[in-house]
């Protein structure tokens, strides 16, 4: 069966069907790695997570918690081995610009069942969990924002920021393409699904994702050179923190013109007796008194939870901040590896932008140009939403982040080694 075949379907059927996803992937991982290994561990990037492999299971035997260091194992170590072999089927630009269909068209049913769920009370039956692994819930989770299929909003919230990103990267895409066929419905088509990501995001209320959304769209506003617009995009956010934020004058006036959802939300006057443990600051403090603690070390993967709950009696999954976490839990050393790979990895890839902007002979053409700028945002966008939550205890959400960064760093690498971009399981349809 073609690898990259498998690895559509995966991609398509992943939000609705994670565990037949999950195992198309599992398909391809054990597929590429039987056939390509010499290629995997000769590579400096694989290597890498090799050793942070190592560390971390050397970290869960000194855990504090050892069972739920090993167990938070889970959400990193495939997803490794996943990278190592996913860099390899994911060699050629076109292939971005397919990826990125399969993620952007299922937004829209999601969207639709979240409609669905605050407005109609639409809820799942208890054999729709136990078949697919998600459940409808009525009025949302939390009550009044947008889950859909998540299991809490926040999560469709970077869901819908990634798939919003990636889709405007395929508008783009369309609108410059005067030769494509179907030119005009297909901008229609993804016009719609466009509006509808932006409907869900800001009826899933996280601030985060409109604050990253709205970087991705000054991203491409500056990429396009579309200053004019720019301003635009500043006024109106101008207006809005105007809005939320201190007592000046004309807030009142702008407090009629801003959606009330938004200013209250963004001045947490829509919440405003939150319980001090539950805030980010008071998360943030902990984890890094137990980085001091143990700043080599750590405590071990998924330890957080258990050292909050003794501290503070009071149960929370993790600290908003994902780097926070990793330094807490697996040490200041690992945790600048984590991060030192996937900084190398997107520098990568920006050099090639750079390089294709002057016309070397590595260079992407205008349109492959933009499906990686649309990938590099996307995947900028999870990183800035982890500084103020975190994503990887989403089985989806884990996944697409390393489908993107796989993606991202396949194109850079075969535009490195070659003046053509060819990838052979693409081409002969391994």
């Amino acid at each position: 069966m073609p690898t990259f075949l498998v690895l559509q379907a995966s991609i398509f059927v992943l939000p609705f069907f994670p565990t037949l996803g999950e195992l198309g992937l599992i398909w391809i991982l054990i597929r590429i790695g039987a056939t390509h290994f010499p290629r995997i561990i000769n590579n400096s990037i694989n290597r890498g997570w090799g050793i942070l492999t190592i560390w971390l299971i050397v970290n869960s035997f000194l855990a504090y918690q050892p069972l739920e260091a090993f167990l938070g194992l889970a959400n990193f170590l495939p997803f490794f081995a996943l990278f190592c072999s996913l860099n390899i089927v994911i060699r050629h630009p076109k292939q971005l610009r397919t990826i990125s269909w399969l993620l952007v068209i299922p937004s829209l049913p999601i969207v639709i069942l979240g409609l669905g769920q605050l407005y109609l009370n639409w809820n799942s039956p208890a054999l729709i969990k136990t078949i697919l692994g998600w459940e409808l819930v009525a009025q949302g989770v939390p009550i009044g924002r947008m889950s859909s299929i998540f299991i809490y909003a926040n999560f469709l919230a970077i869901y819908l920021a990634i798939t919003f990103i990636l889709g405007l990267g395929l508008w783009l895409d369309i609108w410059k393409n005067f030769a494509l066929k179907n030119r005009i419905w297909l901008l229609l088509l993804m016009s719609i699904i466009l509006l509808a990501d932006a409907v869900g995001l800001g009826l899933a209320s996280s601030r985060n994702a409109w604050g990253i959304v709205l970087l991705g769209l000054i991203a491409f506003v500056i990429y396009l050179g579309w200053y004019w617009l720019l301003w635009g995009v500043t006024g109106m956010f101008t207006a809005i923190l105007w809005a939320s934020f201190g007592s000046f004058w004309g807030q009142e006036w702008l407090r009629k013109i801003v959606p009330m959802f938004i200013w209250s939300r963004l001045s947490d006057k829509m919440y405003p007796d939150r319980p001090l443990e539950t805030l980010r600051i008071t998360q943030w403090e902990f984890c890094w008194s137990k980085i001091q603690e143990n700043p080599i070390i750590g405590w071990g993967l998924r330890n957080y939870t258990p050292l909050y709950l003794e501290a503070t009696n009071f149960w929370f999954g993790h600290p908003h901040n994902l780097f926070l976490m990793l330094g807490m839990e697996i040490g200041i050393i690992a945790s600048l590896l984590f991060c030192l790979i996937v900084g190398w990895i997107l520098a990568q890839a920006i050099l090639l932008l750079r390089r294709s902007n002057q016309n070397s002979s590595k260079s992407l053409s205008d349109r492959d140009h933009l499906m990686l700028f649309s990938y590099i945002v996307a995947f900028a966008c999870c990183i800035l939403f982890n500084l103020l939550d975190v994503t990887i205890f989403d089985l989806r959400i884990n996944t697409i982040g390393w489908i993107l960064l796989s993606a991202i760093y396949g194109v850079s690498q075969q535009f490195s080694h070659n003046s053509r971009p060819y990838s052979p399981l693409y081409h002969q349809g391994e």
